[in-house]
């Protein structure tokens, strides 16, 4: 199990939203693409849960996302920007490569909708 923080904050305000997040997957040094897609997934939940105050009921699409993987210490995080806001993940124990060549492929094989945003 890993636990991460997401950090949400919304456009228009100042104020960051942190809850804790736990993905039942593997650990991120044996991380699958489907690990990394539950991650996405579960961060933008949260920053649906943030931005409209209620469980997210919808679908999303993993893709027109701007995002980058960023050393931090203890890791990495995903930073993500949509029109909305803009959300931080991590930190994650991974190398930062291997991390942005995971999300590159889930993105790209992103034609199929998941629950959220």
């Amino acid at each position: 199990m890993t636990t991460f923080d997401v950090e949400v904050l919304l456009k228009g305000t100042d104020e960051v939203v942190t809850e804790t997040v736990s993905h039942d997957g593997h650990d991120p040094a044996g991380w699958t693409d489907a690990d990394v897609r539950e991650v996405l997934l579960s961060t933008l939940r949260v920053f649906e849960r943030v931005n409209s105050g209620e469980e997210a009921v919808g679908t999303v699409a993993l893709r027109g996302l701007s995002w980058i993987v960023t050393e931090t210490s203890g890791g990495v995080a995903i930073n993500i920007e949509i029109p909305s806001g803009a959300i931080a993940a991590g930190p994650f124990d991974l190398l930062a490569d291997e991390l942005t060549q995971m999300i590159t492929r889930v993105i790209a094989s992103g034609s199929d909708r998941q629950d959220v945003h």
